[in-house]
């Protein structure tokens, strides 16, 4: 039976269930990306797990988010982290040397291979043939130590591109135009595989950008098949020998058909404050604008730098405008050193910031309150960008330069632009030595872990309770981010390793008194719209209210990482009816919710303020209802309740995800 890829890759890792959409699924994970916001829960739950090394060929503990260093809490964090991963088997990339997306693309993604990332933009190595699905830390620490993923098998779209990109248009306009069509629901429980004959015209920078964005669809990830394009890719990073050609079979089928012409699209831009909010460039009113940034997590490779400086080279940025770049990794900046295209970008006025994540989580560059902002970025969530009432708006590379000179947001066809600077080749030997190897396992059980104050244990949730008898602390609408709950910025993100602390955050610009509310009350109950929890992976937007004594949210429709969050933390995420009326204050009393979860019931009945009956639904799989009766997943894990794979006993070593001839040369030059 023909097969598409994401099933062929998903079938060649499948330890248990059918793929069947819908059905629970383990699969076999090669690769873990960890990132230190949430890296360091991940590696405390990990600890909490008891057992002596990761199970999984490669894992990779990447600092990228929390390095501004304001205080002594982010290199306490670092200091855990790089010691955690000498201990246990990971391998570590340290401050300064880049985002963990750009150099997992460009040191260790392969195709073919599963990577499971405590990040939510884990899906950019679908760019290369990967299955690559971002998690929860605790998800995360459960298959790095050999359990393998569990996760409910998606529904596969089709997207066959048909064309190739005109001038002005870029990939970040394909996943626009995506978006455009969906909004940020309509990818929820799908995976996006893109095929036909446009595919061959897009590098895989390009194709990076269109799967490291596909997320704010709702989706689970995307997935391009590995081509020549993987093949150029791989012989620059000096891994040619991992590639393998992969694709979907002749006739396969999907679950869902789009096609997208290339030749078709236009400039667009994703409005405050949604990455769904998209409109073509054109049909803007004149928008001035006091900020343009390049760079982050997507958007930040070779070509897309060098993109911006040839509309900049010969002229400079407008006066009014404050324009930030920043590489994805230090090979990409050491690059465009070599190309000459940081020169380009120094000489038009570009501020070069250092290779991290940085004004993407709102850590530095907050822009003006209420001035438009204008970023390459993947997320314009409000309050993201490190200021509570920002206006954030999205776009391509080319956008944001033509717009970076004329001083308002306008379409890139509107300006001339030279031809791009050849890329120097690159050097993956010399940043290999930076991101440390593995120690054989009787060495590394002699390591000491150090554990400043800021690392504290997250809370681990009590058995489920038979009935709820709670008040309601929060009602919140539609499409509330996780960073909302656990926000971003230079402050908040510095004390992401301490929950008690953290929650002081939570709901602080929704409403301020929240968390004294809730310690007041002894917990209670959050009532939120539709797409609760979208956005980002953090585990905190769900170990908060643990701690804070939440045992159940109810919402018309969840994100999925942030519902999976939940459920492994013990709090039961039910289904609230569209014609529900909620209030702060109100007392449900749910009976039976213990014994309902059990028997698999459909639904659960709430007993409100004492006289009205608001019926609750009950919406889980048959795993995700073993989850919350054990008390979450950790609980379920250390009582014996989930097995390890078979055949799970591998061997870390430093040339675990790089080439042999790239690990020799790099010993050659030690």
């Amino acid at each position: 039976m023909a097969q598409n890829l994401t099933q062929k890759l998903l079938a060649s890792h499948l330890a248990s269930g059918e793929l069947t959409p819908g059905s629970d699924i383990t699969i076999a994970v090669d690769q873990i990306l960890i990132e230190d916001a949430t890296g360091t829960m991940t590696a405390m739950q990990f600890e909490m797990l008891g057992v002596d090394s990761i199970a999984v060929p490669l894992a990779v503990m990447y600092v990228d988010h929390n390095v501004l260093q304001i205080d002594d809490k982010n290199m306490q964090d670092h200091h855990y982290l790089r010691t955690f991963s000498a201990r246990y088997g990971l391998r570590y990339s340290p401050a300064g040397h880049g985002i963990s997306h750009y150099i997992h693309l460009e040191h260790f993604s392969r195709p073919g291979g599963v990577l499971v990332g405590a990040d939510s933009h884990t899906s950019t190595a679908g760019a290369l043939g990967m299955f690559a699905l971002g998690a929860g830390g605790l998800e995360v620490a459960v298959a790095m130590a050999g359990y393998g993923f569990d996760f409910v098998c998606p529904a596969v779209v089709g997207v066959e591109l048909t064309g190739t990109l005109r001038a002005d248009a870029e990939a970040k306009d394909v996943v626009l135009e995506l978006l455009r069509r969906h909004g940020v629901r309509g990818g929820r429980g799908k995976v996006f595989e893109f095929h036909g004959e446009g595919v061959a015209s897009l590098s895989v920078s390009a194709r990076a950008t269109i799967c490291n964005m596909i997320i704010e669809t709702g989706a689970a990830t995307a997935v391009f098949p590995s081509d020549e394009q993987t093949l150029a890719w791989l012989r620059a990073q000096r891994r040619e020998d991992q590639f393998v050609p992969l694709a979907a079979d002749a006739g396969a089928a999907y679950d869902d058909d789009e096609r997208l012409d290339l030749s078709g699209l236009i400039p667009l831009v994703a409005l405050p404050h949604s990455p769904g909010n998209v409109r073509p460039v054109s049909e803007l009113p004149r928008t001035e604008v006091v900020q343009v940034c390049v760079g982050s997590s997507v958007n930040s490779s070779y070509e897309d730098l060098a993109t911006v400086a040839a509309i900049l080279k010969g002229h400079t940025v407008h006066p009014s405008v404050q324009l930030t770049v920043t590489p994805g990794s230090r090979q990409i900046l050491q690059t465009i050193i070599a190309s000459g295209v940081y020169e380009d970008l120094m000489e038009a006025g570009a501020r070069m910031l250092e290779p991290v994540c940085g004004p993407c989580v709102g850590i530095g560059q907050a822009p003006t309150e209420g001035a438009p902002s204008l970023r390459t970025f993947n997320r314009n969530f409000p309050g993201r960008s490190g200021t509570a009432e920002d206006s954030v708006y999205l776009c391509s590379p080319s956008t944001a330069a033509a717009s970076a000179l004329e001083g308002a947001i306008v379409d890139a066809s509107t300006v001339s632009r030279g031809g791009l600077r050849p890329a120097a080749p690159p050097r993956p030997e010399v940043h290999d030595l930076h991101i440390a190897g593995v120690l054989p396992l009787e060495a590394r059980r002699s390591i000491e872990i150090e554990r400043g104050s800021n690392l504290v244990p997250p809370p681990q949730p009590t058995p489920l309770p038979a009935d709820v008898d709670a008040r309601v602390l929060i009602v919140v609408g539609d499409d509330i981010s996780t960073g909302d709950m656990a926000p971003d910025g230079a402050i908040a993100m510095s004390v992401w390793s301490n929950i008690a602390v953290c929650a002081r955050f939570m709901f602080r610009r929704l409403d301020p008194g929240f968390h004294d509310r809730a310690l007041e009350w002894g917990g209670g109950i959050i009532v939120g719209g539709e797409n609760y929890g979208q956005g980002s992976s953090r585990e905190h937007a769900a170990l908060i209210p643990l701690y804070l004594g939440v045992r159940v949210v109810a919402a018309r429709s969840y994100a999925r990482i942030h519902r999976r969050n939940l459920i492994a933390a013990g709090i039961v995420p039910l289904i609230l009816p569209s014609d529900a009326h909620s209030s702060t204050g109100q007392r449900w009393v749910i009976d039976g919710l213990a014994d309902a979860l059990a028997g698999g019931s459909r639904s659960v009945t709430a007993r409100v303020d004492g006289d009205v009956d608001l019926e609750l639904g009950l919406d889980f799989s048959p795993a995700e209802r073993a989850v919350l009766l054990a008390g979450g997943l950790l609980a379920q894990v250390r009582a014996g309740g989930r097995s390890m794979l078979a055949g799970d006993a591998v061997v870390q070593n430093d040339v675990a995800g790089v080439s042999q001839s790239r690990s020799a040369q790099s010993r050659s030059s030690r």
